[in-house]
Protein backbone atom coordinates (compact mmCIF):
# COMPACT_ATOMS: atom_id res chain seq x y z
CA UNK A 1 0.00 0.00 0.00
CA UNK A 2 1.08 3.36 -1.21
CA UNK A 3 0.69 5.89 2.00
CA UNK A 4 1.16 9.58 1.59
CA UNK A 5 0.65 12.45 4.30
CA UNK A 6 0.26 15.57 3.26
CA UNK A 7 0.87 17.63 6.49
CA UNK A 8 3.07 15.48 8.61
CA UNK A 9 4.31 18.91 10.03
CA UNK A 10 1.21 18.62 12.60
CA UNK A 11 3.18 15.53 14.24
CA UNK A 12 6.24 16.06 13.80
CA UNK A 13 9.85 16.35 14.21
CA UNK A 14 9.94 14.66 17.52
CA UNK A 15 7.44 11.83 17.08
CA UNK A 16 8.54 9.41 14.55
CA UNK A 17 6.54 7.70 12.24
CA UNK A 18 7.83 4.77 12.94
CA UNK A 19 4.00 3.05 14.02
CA UNK A 20 3.05 3.79 10.40
CA UNK A 21 5.72 3.01 8.39
CA UNK A 22 5.71 -0.36 9.40
CA UNK A 23 2.30 -0.60 7.35
CA UNK A 24 2.75 -0.11 3.99
CA UNK A 25 5.24 3.04 1.65
CA UNK A 26 4.92 6.01 3.44
CA UNK A 27 5.90 9.36 2.06
CA UNK A 28 5.52 12.33 4.08
CA UNK A 29 5.30 15.61 3.33
CA UNK A 30 5.57 18.27 6.04
CA UNK A 31 3.21 20.42 4.15
CA UNK A 32 1.33 20.56 0.52
CA UNK A 33 -0.09 23.40 -1.02
CA UNK A 34 -3.35 23.38 -3.56
CA UNK A 35 -1.55 22.73 -6.33
CA UNK A 36 0.65 20.37 -4.90
CA UNK A 37 -1.99 18.23 -3.47
CA UNK A 38 -2.85 15.90 -6.78
CA UNK A 39 0.45 15.14 -7.89
CA UNK A 40 1.29 13.84 -4.93
CA UNK A 41 -1.78 11.65 -4.10
CA UNK A 42 -2.53 10.93 -7.44
CA UNK A 43 -1.67 6.76 -7.32
CA UNK A 44 -1.93 6.77 -3.41
CA UNK A 45 -3.54 4.45 -1.77
CA UNK A 46 -4.18 5.49 1.89
CA UNK A 47 -3.86 9.34 2.21
CA UNK A 48 -3.43 10.77 5.87
CA UNK A 49 -4.09 14.41 6.37
CA UNK A 50 -4.58 17.22 9.01
CA UNK A 51 -5.76 20.19 6.77
CA UNK A 52 -5.11 19.71 3.99
CA UNK A 53 -8.86 19.87 1.92
CA UNK A 54 -9.69 16.33 -0.05
CA UNK A 55 -12.69 17.62 -1.71
CA UNK A 56 -15.35 15.81 -4.62
CA UNK A 57 -13.02 16.97 -7.33
CA UNK A 58 -9.93 15.55 -6.45
CA UNK A 59 -11.41 12.67 -5.61
CA UNK A 60 -13.12 11.59 -8.48
CA UNK A 61 -9.34 11.96 -9.35
CA UNK A 62 -8.05 9.09 -7.70
CA UNK A 63 -8.86 5.79 -8.83
CA UNK A 64 -6.08 3.98 -6.82
CA UNK A 65 -7.87 5.77 -3.90
CA UNK A 66 -8.63 3.03 -0.90
CA UNK A 67 -8.90 4.78 2.63
CA UNK A 68 -8.72 8.42 4.09
CA UNK A 69 -6.92 8.58 8.02
CA UNK A 70 -7.72 12.41 9.13
CA UNK A 71 -4.71 12.95 11.64
CA UNK A 72 -7.38 15.24 14.31
CA UNK A 73 -11.12 14.47 15.27
CA UNK A 74 -12.55 17.15 13.21
CA UNK A 75 -13.01 15.66 10.01
CA UNK A 76 -14.32 18.78 7.28
CA UNK A 77 -11.30 19.02 5.35
CA UNK A 78 -13.04 15.59 3.42
CA UNK A 79 -16.10 15.36 1.69
CA UNK A 80 -16.91 12.30 3.32
CA UNK A 81 -20.16 12.18 1.39
CA UNK A 82 -18.80 11.79 -1.91
CA UNK A 83 -16.24 9.48 -0.36
CA UNK A 84 -18.43 7.10 0.80
CA UNK A 85 -20.49 7.28 -2.87
CA UNK A 86 -16.86 6.54 -3.85
CA UNK A 87 -16.76 3.20 -0.93
CA UNK A 88 -14.09 4.60 0.58
CA UNK A 89 -13.65 5.05 4.67
CA UNK A 90 -12.44 8.25 6.04
CA UNK A 91 -11.13 7.61 9.64
CA UNK A 92 -10.57 10.35 12.32
CA UNK A 93 -8.59 10.34 15.91
CA UNK A 94 -11.76 11.14 18.35
CA UNK A 95 -10.05 11.07 21.63
CA UNK A 96 -5.85 12.17 21.91
CA UNK A 97 -5.98 15.49 23.72
CA UNK A 98 -8.25 15.62 26.47
CA UNK A 99 -6.15 16.80 28.96
CA UNK A 100 -3.55 18.35 27.22
CA UNK A 101 -6.23 20.97 26.14
CA UNK A 102 -7.94 21.16 29.54
CA UNK A 103 -4.58 22.05 31.27
CA UNK A 104 -3.86 24.93 28.96
CA UNK A 105 -7.17 26.18 29.72
CA UNK A 106 -5.79 26.69 33.04
CA UNK A 107 -2.17 27.83 31.90
CA UNK A 108 -3.31 30.77 30.21
CA UNK A 109 -5.73 31.52 33.24
CA UNK A 110 -3.63 31.19 36.09
CA UNK A 111 -0.60 33.54 33.57
CA UNK A 112 -3.56 35.74 32.90
CA UNK A 113 -4.21 36.32 36.41
CA UNK A 114 -0.45 35.92 38.05
CA UNK A 115 1.29 37.28 35.13
CA UNK A 116 4.76 35.46 36.68
CA UNK A 117 6.20 36.29 33.47
CA UNK A 118 5.49 39.80 33.42
CA UNK A 119 6.46 40.02 37.07
CA UNK A 120 9.69 38.45 36.02
CA UNK A 121 10.78 41.12 33.38
CA UNK A 122 9.47 43.99 35.96
CA UNK A 123 12.60 42.79 38.45
CA UNK A 124 14.43 42.39 35.70
CA UNK A 125 13.55 46.20 35.08
CA UNK A 126 14.47 47.28 38.02
CA UNK A 127 10.89 47.75 39.26
CA UNK A 128 11.27 45.54 43.00
CA UNK A 129 14.36 47.71 43.65
CA UNK A 130 13.05 50.76 43.00
CA UNK A 131 9.83 49.80 45.22
CA UNK A 132 11.76 49.31 48.07
CA UNK A 133 8.95 46.48 49.69
CA UNK A 134 9.33 43.26 50.17
CA UNK A 135 6.85 42.38 47.49
CA UNK A 136 4.84 44.18 45.11
CA UNK A 137 2.25 43.09 42.03
CA UNK A 138 1.83 44.64 38.80
CA UNK A 139 -2.27 44.42 39.40
CA UNK A 140 -4.48 42.95 42.00
CA UNK A 141 -4.56 39.40 42.29
CA UNK A 142 -7.40 37.13 43.05
CA UNK A 143 -8.02 33.21 43.94
CA UNK A 144 -10.23 31.21 41.58
CA UNK A 145 -12.08 29.38 44.61
CA UNK A 146 -15.76 30.51 44.84
CA UNK A 147 -15.23 31.91 41.60
CA UNK A 148 -17.92 30.70 39.02
CA UNK A 149 -16.64 28.92 35.94
CA UNK A 150 -19.07 28.28 32.98
CA UNK A 151 -18.84 25.59 30.47
CA UNK A 152 -20.40 25.64 26.85
CA UNK A 153 -20.34 22.29 25.77
CA UNK A 154 -19.45 19.10 27.99
CA UNK A 155 -18.42 16.36 25.87
CA UNK A 156 -14.42 14.91 26.79
CA UNK A 157 -12.29 18.31 27.17
CA UNK A 158 -15.71 20.51 28.41
CA UNK A 159 -15.20 17.82 31.04
CA UNK A 160 -11.79 17.53 31.86
CA UNK A 161 -11.81 21.01 32.12
CA UNK A 162 -14.64 21.30 34.35
CA UNK A 163 -12.80 18.93 36.70
CA UNK A 164 -10.03 20.80 36.96
CA UNK A 165 -11.83 23.97 37.64
CA UNK A 166 -13.73 21.94 40.49
CA UNK A 167 -10.60 20.91 41.87
CA UNK A 168 -9.79 24.80 42.27
CA UNK A 169 -12.77 25.10 44.27
CA UNK A 170 -14.65 26.90 41.41
CA UNK A 171 -18.74 26.29 41.15
CA UNK A 172 -19.47 25.08 37.83
CA UNK A 173 -22.36 26.30 35.44
CA UNK A 174 -22.23 24.01 31.68
CA UNK A 175 -24.22 24.66 29.04
CA UNK A 176 -24.57 21.82 26.13
CA UNK A 177 -27.06 21.34 23.45
CA UNK A 178 -27.37 17.59 24.58
CA UNK A 179 -27.78 18.03 28.37
CA UNK A 180 -26.44 14.22 28.77
CA UNK A 181 -26.12 13.13 32.30
CA UNK A 182 -22.47 12.88 33.47
CA UNK A 183 -21.34 9.80 35.91
CA UNK A 184 -18.83 11.07 38.92
CA UNK A 185 -18.71 14.01 38.13
CA UNK A 186 -18.88 16.98 40.64
CA UNK A 187 -21.74 18.90 41.18
CA UNK A 188 -22.45 21.51 38.45
CA UNK A 189 -25.88 23.34 37.21
CA UNK A 190 -27.06 23.15 33.94
CA UNK A 191 -28.06 26.36 32.31
CA UNK A 192 -28.91 27.98 28.41
CA UNK A 193 -26.24 29.75 26.92
CA UNK A 194 -27.16 33.09 28.20
CA UNK A 195 -27.29 32.40 31.58
CA UNK A 196 -24.25 31.02 31.75
CA UNK A 197 -22.32 34.06 30.12
CA UNK A 198 -24.36 36.44 32.28
CA UNK A 199 -23.43 34.38 35.47
CA UNK A 200 -20.33 32.98 35.14
CA UNK A 201 -16.69 34.74 36.43
CA UNK A 202 -14.92 32.98 33.30
CA UNK A 203 -16.40 30.89 30.53
CA UNK A 204 -14.44 28.57 28.55
CA UNK A 205 -15.70 27.10 25.29
CA UNK A 206 -15.64 23.70 23.93
CA UNK A 207 -18.56 23.40 21.64
CA UNK A 208 -18.17 21.80 18.30
CA UNK A 209 -18.76 24.91 15.37
CA UNK A 210 -21.38 24.41 13.31
CA UNK A 211 -24.19 26.15 11.33
CA UNK A 212 -26.05 27.25 14.71
CA UNK A 213 -22.70 27.83 16.89
CA UNK A 214 -21.12 30.06 14.32
CA UNK A 215 -20.29 33.51 15.45
CA UNK A 216 -22.67 32.58 18.21
CA UNK A 217 -20.14 35.07 20.59
CA UNK A 218 -21.45 37.68 18.91
CA UNK A 219 -22.00 41.30 20.57
CA UNK A 220 -25.50 40.61 22.33
CA UNK A 221 -24.05 37.61 24.03
CA UNK A 222 -20.55 39.21 25.58
CA UNK A 223 -22.70 42.29 26.91
CA UNK A 224 -24.35 39.84 28.90
CA UNK A 225 -20.94 39.17 30.76
CA UNK A 226 -19.69 41.00 34.05
CA UNK A 227 -17.23 43.53 33.72
CA UNK A 228 -14.42 41.54 35.41
CA UNK A 229 -15.20 38.03 33.14
CA UNK A 230 -13.22 36.40 31.07
CA UNK A 231 -13.70 34.45 28.30
CA UNK A 232 -11.54 31.49 27.09
CA UNK A 233 -12.20 29.20 23.76
CA UNK A 234 -9.60 26.52 23.12
CA UNK A 235 -12.06 25.01 20.60
CA UNK A 236 -12.85 26.74 17.35
CA UNK A 237 -12.27 30.45 16.36
CA UNK A 238 -15.50 31.03 14.18
CA UNK A 239 -17.14 30.35 17.20
CA UNK A 240 -16.64 34.09 17.96
CA UNK A 241 -17.53 37.29 16.59
CA UNK A 242 -14.09 38.46 16.67
CA UNK A 243 -14.50 42.09 15.53
CA UNK A 244 -16.98 42.19 18.41
CA UNK A 245 -15.02 40.51 20.55
CA UNK A 246 -12.00 42.98 20.39
CA UNK A 247 -14.59 46.14 20.94
CA UNK A 248 -15.77 44.38 24.00
CA UNK A 249 -11.95 44.51 25.18
CA UNK A 250 -11.34 47.38 24.23
CA UNK A 251 -14.23 49.49 25.70
CA UNK A 252 -13.48 47.11 29.41
CA UNK A 253 -17.19 45.94 29.14
CA UNK A 254 -14.87 42.38 30.14
CA UNK A 255 -11.48 42.04 31.92
CA UNK A 256 -9.89 39.68 28.94
CA UNK A 257 -10.03 37.00 26.60
CA UNK A 258 -7.43 33.74 26.22
CA UNK A 259 -7.44 32.49 22.77
CA UNK A 260 -6.06 29.27 21.18
CA UNK A 261 -8.03 29.67 18.27
CA UNK A 262 -9.13 32.39 15.68
CA UNK A 263 -11.11 32.06 12.48
CA UNK A 264 -8.55 32.07 10.15
CA UNK A 265 -5.03 30.39 10.93
CA UNK A 266 -2.15 31.34 11.08
CA UNK A 267 -4.03 34.31 12.29
CA UNK A 268 -4.13 37.67 9.38
CA UNK A 269 -2.32 40.47 9.53
CA UNK A 270 -5.71 42.71 9.96
CA UNK A 271 -7.28 40.18 12.65
CA UNK A 272 -8.91 42.63 15.38
CA UNK A 273 -7.71 40.34 18.40
CA UNK A 274 -4.03 41.35 17.38
CA UNK A 275 -4.53 44.78 19.02
CA UNK A 276 -7.28 44.20 21.51
CA UNK A 277 -6.50 45.24 24.80
CA UNK A 278 -5.74 42.18 27.23
CA UNK A 279 -6.41 39.41 24.95
CA UNK A 280 -3.75 36.67 25.37
CA UNK A 281 -3.21 34.71 22.20
CA UNK A 282 -1.61 31.05 21.47
CA UNK A 283 -1.22 29.66 18.42
CA UNK A 284 -3.71 26.75 18.07
CA UNK A 285 -1.33 24.97 20.37
CA UNK A 286 -3.08 23.52 23.28
CA UNK A 287 -3.59 19.80 21.96
CA UNK A 288 0.11 19.40 20.63
CA UNK A 289 1.81 18.22 24.01
CA UNK A 290 4.21 15.58 22.82
CA UNK A 291 1.27 12.67 24.44
CA UNK A 292 -1.01 13.86 22.77
CA UNK A 293 0.94 13.77 19.50
CA UNK A 294 2.15 10.56 20.09
CA UNK A 295 -1.27 9.25 20.99
CA UNK A 296 -2.59 11.11 17.87
CA UNK A 297 0.35 8.88 15.81
CA UNK A 298 -0.79 5.32 17.23
CA UNK A 299 -4.07 5.94 16.20
CA UNK A 300 -3.87 6.99 13.15
CA UNK A 301 -1.49 3.98 12.51
CA UNK A 302 -4.39 1.59 14.68
CA UNK A 303 -6.70 3.22 12.22
CA UNK A 304 -4.82 2.01 9.01
CA UNK A 305 -3.69 -1.08 9.97
CA UNK A 306 -7.33 -2.06 11.01
CA UNK A 307 -8.93 -0.89 7.45
CA UNK A 308 -6.38 -3.16 6.30
CA UNK A 309 -7.31 -6.44 8.11
CA UNK A 310 -10.86 -5.34 6.41
CA UNK A 311 -12.59 -3.71 9.63
CA UNK A 312 -12.07 -0.28 10.01
CA UNK A 313 -12.38 1.50 12.92
CA UNK A 314 -13.10 5.20 13.78
CA UNK A 315 -15.54 5.44 10.43
CA UNK A 316 -17.09 8.83 10.28
CA UNK A 317 -18.65 8.27 6.66
CA UNK A 318 -20.30 4.59 7.17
Amino acid sequence: MKIVALDGCTLSPDNPWTPVEQLGELTVYENTTSDQIFSRVSDANIIITNKVPLDHNLLGQLPDLKFISVTATGFNVVDVVHARQMGIPVSNVPVYSTMSVAQHVFATLLSFIHQPNEHHLAIQGGRWQQDGNFSFWLKPLYELAGKKFGVIGLGRIGQATARLAAAFGMKLVAASRTQKPVDNFPEFEWMSIEEVFSTADIVSLHCPQNESTKGMVDRVLLSKMKANAILINTARGGLVDETDLAEALNLGQIAGALLDVVSEEPISEDNPLLTARNCLLTPHLAWTTIEARQRLMQTTADNIQAFLNGEPINVVNK
